[in-house]
């Protein structure tokens, strides 16, 4: 009657049908989810939580905690409006009369709503069976009911209805006409006035919030999972049921009184069905008792959803009480608490007053519903297989979008306050719950869509113009590596870092695989040191054998390593980087990682100096750019990065092959890879406050300033910005020609190197360790000291017997300069073009 009477037959029917449409939709996903396997207590709480994970779970469980305590004050004080109605002292008499005892006031009425709300705390207090029966019982009574007001409509016959308004002295009159075509046509548009009860003027949206509060029955069964024998079964038959009877009810009662009730009877009487009743009793019966039967169905909805919330453990200590069960496994504590918040919510008055806040709460848990739904749907994870199949991942989205345009339909003030503190709920959630084994659908609806994505990375298209580092570096303790994984994290500039490492035993020897134990360690050490990096670990017979492996293997389509980075082979003891490491430092506990102590100084190594060489070898073959990290450990890059003395900390870039002066150039593939590599570590966030220094090696005679003006040209164009400093060094290579055996432009200058050559030059044997102290030297003397310096890495002999002299010219190269990374590249990776 509330709704016809203000919004007309046409408008009523459109409510009618968003509404149900919207719990179609949603009802759909409900048997969806509720068919999908075994359900517990909780309802919507639980299938929500379950699918997509404890942050959503538990932050919707609270808001549907809610909106079923605001609801269940709702039909209370609907329930106190029928009795005060019928039993109430009319307003302006002192003194009541007959039946009329009740007096009328809002702590009265205060008074026989706490009354109310205490008899269903007594039958859920009781249990699942006695409600159970209850609501049976009250089934039988309002069909009952409902049966004899469909036949008041055709024998009773039309009669003059007085009309009581509180706070009004004077008595108006409605009339039912019996079925009239003139009663019908002033009934079928929208007539908005006053609500009685509140004062307030009425709306669309607000007589809509009120209607759906009694389409909200549909999640009644689902809240009841935990205590039905076999949900999966009775939800999806029992809310289909529920819904198409309810709805098709509505429509008949909603033609039927705009077809013989005047509009001031509707609007001005909302009891009115006593009065055109053959048997005025029983409506009055009725109406107590669906509103008692829905009071008690929010009650005890919100009491199991509290349980659920307080066994899983996502608020703590905040809902422990509300674990605490009867010997026959009723949630009593969870049911007291749920009625004193209840008894809260009914200071608010009147029903009208929360009907919008408690609708938008139900809209936004209906919302959240279609969206596990949805979810899963696009998932496409194998075990979504739910028996029942009458849904898409349309009728999920239609749900999504009916629900949240008519939140902010109804209050757009109340629907951004109801985000706001569901957003509130899931950051907390997010990072104060602990972690949960019922699985994420975030990580389904990832790998479903890295999945699509890495089929869509074709490597025939790609191009220098986009082109990123994308890093191996091989790990063998990573208590000896904490700053060099750091430091490469750096240097990947948002491409593809993967930390390898090699096993050393044969799989044939082993009962089981021994790489499946270390990966929570491997993978706890990323999350500890904060690195965006993918971990794969590999059994071999030796560790050159492993790396090509990882080289052959790691990655996936075009997202494949194209760098690889090794630590530096030299005779240093190594330090344990993750003891001092403030990641582990801070914590309270010893670093709970798996990984084994560190090799002692007299233990001998894994590696040995010719298969380290191969290595580099191998990857050069297999066209991957290398990198060879000394004394990166002694890397402090907080202190480097962050002290306050002037001018900022520098990066020195060598970017001529140190060990090749006969053949020292600027601009081939391997010095622009190198200036690269620099310019993509200065670009990183925690570098941006360097400053590129590029040393420009010049000789007497060889017009330097041109030199210098070529190069600052090269660096214009690839908008690399770095400050050139000019470096004589020709006592430098004074030494080097006067220990050459051949002179200066025979074959040696002939042998350039080229891109994919197998055929490695021999270089090695044309610089005497003399000549490589001096160049030492001259980098060493460079001032003032670089936070890390970057040279130039030539190719390893095609001699495998100059492999021992090959490293020791490095380490003499590197010896002393702190952090340095020697750099070799094989593929171009700059570019002048737009």
């Amino acid at each position: 009657g509330f709704v016809v009477g203000h919004a007309g037959l046409y408008q009523a029917l459109a409510m009618f049908a968003v509404a149900y449409f919207i719990i179609g939709m949603t009802v759909l996903s409900v048997c969806a989810i509720a068919t999908n396997g075994a359900l517990d207590a909780g309802g919507a709480y639980y299938m929500i939580s379950r699918a997509l994970g404890p942050e959503f779970g538990g932050s919707i469980g609270i808001m549907f905690f809610l909106a079923n305590v605001c609801g269940s004050a709702l039909y209370v004080l609907g329930l106190v409006e029928a009795v005060v109605d019928s039993f109430g002292i009319p307003p302006g008499q002192e003194a009541g009369s007959g039946v009329h005892v009740l007096p009328q006031s809002y702590w009265y009425e205060l008074l026989y709503g706490t009354v109310l709300l205490a008899l269903c705390l007594l039958v859920c207090l009781v249990g699942a069976s006695i409600y159970a029966k209850a609501t049976f019982l009250i089934f039988l009574i309002v069909a009952a009911v409902l049966g004899t007001i469909l036949v008041s409509f055709f024998a009773t016959r039309p009669l003059k209805v007085p009309i009581h308004l509180p706070n009004f002295n004077g008595n108006e009159t409605g009339f039912f006409t019996g079925f009239s075509l003139n009663t019908l046509r002033s009934n079928l548009g929208g007539e908005y006035g006053v609500d009685y009860t509140t004062g307030q003027m009425m709306s669309f949206s607000s007589v809509f919030a009120v209607m759906f509060n009694g389409c909200t029955g549909i999640m009644a069964g689902s809240n009841m999972s935990g205590d039905l024998k076999r949900p999966s079964y009775s939800i999806p038959r029992g809310t289909i049921s529920a819904v198409l009877f309810t709805y098709l009810v509505y429509n008949l009662l909603a033609f039927l009184m705009c077809a013989t009730c005047s509009r001031i009877l509707l609007q001005k009487d909302y009891g009115f069905l006593r009065d055109i009743s053959i048997f005025p009793p029983l409506v009055t019966v009725g109406i107590y008792a669906a509103t008692l039967s829905a009071a008690m169905s929010n009650l005890i909805g919100a009491s199991r959803i509290l349980y659920a919330l307080a066994r899983d453990d996502l608020f703590g200590r905040a809902l422990a009480l509300a674990k605490k069960t009867s010997a026959s496994g009723n949630p009593v504590m969870a049911v007291i608490l749920s009625w004193l918040v209840v008894q809260v919510v009914l200071f608010s008055g009147k029903l009208n007053t929360i009907a919008s806040v408690v609708t938008i709460f139900f809209l936004l848990v209906y919302a959240t519903v279609n969206l596990a739904c949805l979810a899963l749907e696009w998932a496409s994870a194998p075990n979504f297989r739910p028996t029942f199949r009458y849904f898409t991942w349309h009728t999920c989205l239609l749900g999504i979008a009916g629900c949240c345009v008519m939140m902010f339909l109804i209050s757009p003030v109340s629907a951004s306050a109801s985000l706001g503190f569901l957003l509130l709920l899931l950051l907390a959630l997010h990072y104060l719950s602990p972690s949960s084994t019922w699985g994420y659908i975030s990580q389904a609806l990832i790998f479903h869509q890295v999945r699509k994505y890495l089929l869509m990375l074709d490597v025939r298209k790609d191009h220098v113009k986009f082109w990123r580092p994308q890093m191996l570096l091989m790990v063998q303790n990573p208590r000896g590596s904490a700053r060099l994984i750091d430091f490469v994290n750096d240097l990947k500039k948002s491409g593809l870092y993967v930390l390898g490492h090699v096993e050393l035993q044969d799989l044939d020897m082993l009962p089981s695989d021994p790489l499946q134990p270390q990966q929570d360690s491997w993978l706890s050490l990323v999350d500890k040191l904060n690195v965006k990096a993918f971990v794969s670990l590999t059994l071999a017979p030796s560790v050159r054998h492993g790396v090509r492996q990882l080289l052959f293997t790691s990655g996936l389509g075009g997202m494949r390593p194209n760098t690889l980075v090794l630590g530096f082979y030299d005779d240093e003891a190594p330090q344990d980087g993750l003891a001092r490491h403030p990641a582990f430092t801070s914590a309270r506990e010893e670093v709970p990682l798996g990984f084994p102590p560190l090799r002692a100084p007299t233990t001998p190594k894994l590696l040995s100096a010719r298969e380290y060489v191969g290595i580099v070898a191998d990857a050069l073959k297999m066209l991957r750019n290398v990198l060879l990290a000394r004394q990166l450990e002694s890397l402090d890059k907080a202190w480097e990065l962050r002290r306050a003395a002037s001018p900022p900390p520098t990066i020195h870039v060598w970017p001529v092959n140190l060990l090749r002066p006969d053949s020292a150039r600027y601009a081939d593939t391997c010095s622009l890879f190198l200036l690269q590599m620099a310019c993509v570590l200065n670009m990183a966030r925690a570098w941006r406050r360097a400053r590129l220094r590029l040393f420009l090696c010049v000789e007497a005679g060889t017009m330097p300033h041109a030199q210098e003006e070529k190069l600052r040209q090269l660096l214009k164009d690839l908008r690399i910005q770095a400050q050139i400093q000019l470096v004589p060094w020709d006592a430098i290579t004074r030494l080097h020609w006067q220990t050459c055996q051949r002179p200066p432009g025979g074959p040696a200058e002939e042998e350039e190197e080229e891109e994919g050559v197998v055929n490695f030059p021999t270089n090695t044997t044309q610089v005497s360790d003399e000549y490589v102290c001096a160049a030492n030297k001259l980098v060493l003397e460079q001032s003032p000291a670089p936070a890390v310096r970057f040279l130039y890495l030539p190719r390893p002999p095609a001699d495998t017997s100059l492999y021992p002299l090959y490293l020791h010219q490095l380490e003499l190269l590197t010896r002393g300069l702190g952090p340095t990374v020697l750099v070799h590249g094989v593929s171009a990776v700059t570019s002048t073009q737009l």
